[in-house]
C-alpha cells in the first residue's frame, strides 16, 4: 500500500503542493491517465508530480506518473521514499534519445537546460534539448495518441528597444540574434513552438503551450539564477550585494502559482493558443527582488549594498531592461496569482531550511 506523500515530504512542503491540489479546476480529465512528465528533477516539474499524486491520495485519481530524468541519483535525492510508490515510475535516459515509456495520455514536456551555465558551457546540449527533445515527446504523443503540453519560456520574445506597451503579449515579437550561441535557449525555444505547430497541423496532435515568466520559490542553494542567490544569502545570514543597479524589470511568479496556471491551461486552455504566466503581485526590479528578501526577514538585520557606488542610485526603468509579461489570457481561463512576494520568498527560504 502506498504511503501518502504527506507522510513523505516535509509539512511546508505537503502544504505548499496542497495549494495546487485544491484549485478549481476539472481535475477529473486526468483520473486513470498515464501522464509522462519530462525533467520531472526539474525546479516546476517536482511540483507537477507531486500534485498528481497527492491528487491519488485525496481523491483516489487513478493518475499513474512516469518522470523522465537524466540522473537517477539525483532522482534519489529528490524525491526520497516517494519513489517506492506504485504510481510513479521513472526513467532515467535523456530526453534527446528515443522516448519509450509505453502508453501514455498526457506528456508535461519541461526538460530544458534553463541555466546562464549551460548556455556558456553547453549551447549544444541547450538546444537540441529544446528541439531534438521537443521532436522525441512529438513523436511518442503521435505514437499513442497523447496530448502534449509544452513549456516554452518568455525568452522567446527577445528584446525590445522600443517596447510596444508596458507589458508583453503573446502576439508581440523582439529582436533575437540567432547568430550568437548565447540565444541556444530562445531560440530552441522558438523552434519547438514551431515544431509543435507543424505537428500539430499534419498529424493532429493536441499541443498546448505555456511562456513562464521569471519563476521564483524552494531550490537548491547551487542554483545561479539570480533570485536563487539572493534566497541562499538570506539562508545563509548573508548581506545581499549587488553588483549592478538592479535594473531589469521583470514578472516573478511563484511555483506554486507556476504549477497551477501549467495545470489551468492543460485542462482548459486551447490547442496552439500560447498562454504567459505571470504574476502581476511579482512586478519588480532586481534590486527590488533583493530588497524585499532583506526586508521579509528583520530579525535577521540583513542589508542590502552595492559593489559600486554609483549604482546606489535607484534605476530608471526603460524598455531595455523590461520583461513583464500580460497574463490577461491565462486569467480569462480562471486562473489567478495567490502569492505575493514577500509571501513567496518566506515561503521559499522556509521550505529549503526544512529540506
Amino acid at each position: 500500500m502506498n504511503r501518502k506523500i504527506e507522510e513523505l515530504v516535509t509539512p511546508c512542503v505537503y502544504e505548499d503542493v496542497l495549494s495546487v491540489v485544491r484549485r478549481s479546476l476539472p481535475w477529473e480529465k486526468l483520473d486513470h491517465k498515464r501522464v509522462l512528465i519530462t525533467g520531472a528533477n526539474g525546479f516546476i516539474s517536482y511540483y507537477l508530480v507531486l500534485t498528481c499524486l497527492i491528487r491519488n491520495d485525496l481523491y483516489d485519481s487513478g493518475i499513474q506518473v512516469v518522470g523522465l530524468v537524466r540522473s537517477l541519483e539525483h532522482a534519489q535525492k529528490k524525491y526520497g521514499d516517494v519513489l517506492e510508490r506504485s504510481d510513479i515510475h521513472l526513467m532515467v535516459q535523456d530526453v534527446c534519445a528515443e522516448l519509450d515509456p509505453g502508453k501514455v495520455d498526457v506528456v508535461i514536456h519541461a526538460a530544458s537546460q534553463a541555466s546562464a551555465w549551460h548556455f556558456e558551457h553547453d549551447p549544444v546540449g541547450t538546444i537540441n534539448a529544446n528541439l531534438l527533445g521537443t521532436q522525441r515527446v512529438l513523436e511518442t504523443a503521435r505514437k499513442y495518441g497523447a496530448e502534449v503540453l509544452m513549456i516554452s519560456s518568455l525568452k522567446i520574445y527577445g528584446s525590445f528597444r522600443d517596447c510596444p506597451r508596458d507589458v508583453i503579449r503573446e502576439e508581440d515579437s523582439g529582436y533575437l540574434d540567432q547568430t550568437s550561441y548565447k540565444n541556444c535557449y530562445a531560440v530552441g525555444k522558438m523552434a519547438a513552438e514551431t515544431l509543435c505547430a507543424s505537428y500539430h497541423k499534419q498529424y493532429g496532435i493536441p499541443v498546448k503551450i505555456v511562456r513562464p515568466s521569471y519563476i521564483y520559490g524552494p531550490t537548491t542553494m547551487k542554483d545561479d539564477r539570480v533570485w536563487a542567490q539572493f534566497i541562499t544569502n538570506v539562508i545563509r545570514n548573508e548581506d545581499i550585494v549587488l553588483k549592478s543597479n538592479g535594473a531589469p524589470y521583470r514578472s516573478f511568479c511563484y511555483v506554486t502559482d507556476t504549477a497551477a496556471a501549467i495545470f489551468t491551461v492543460l485542462l482548459k486552455g486551447e490547442e496552439m493558443q500560447p498562454y504567459n504566466i505571470a504574476s502581476e503581485l511579482g512586478n519588480i526590479t532586481i534590486r527590488g527582488f533583493a530588497k524585499t528578501a532583506v526586508e521579509v526577514f528583520p530579525e535577521k538585520h540583513l542589508k542590502l549594498s552595492f559593489v559600486n557606488k554609483e549604482d546606489e542610485k535607484e534605476p530608471e526603468i526603460t524598455a531595455g531592461v523590461c520583461e513583464i509579461l500580460d497574463s490577461s489570457r491565462l486569467q480569462n481561463l480562471g486562473w489567478q496569482a495567490e502569492v505575493g512576494l514577500k509571501e513567496g520568498i518566506r515561503r521559499a527560504v522556509r521550505i529549503m531550511e526544512n529540506i
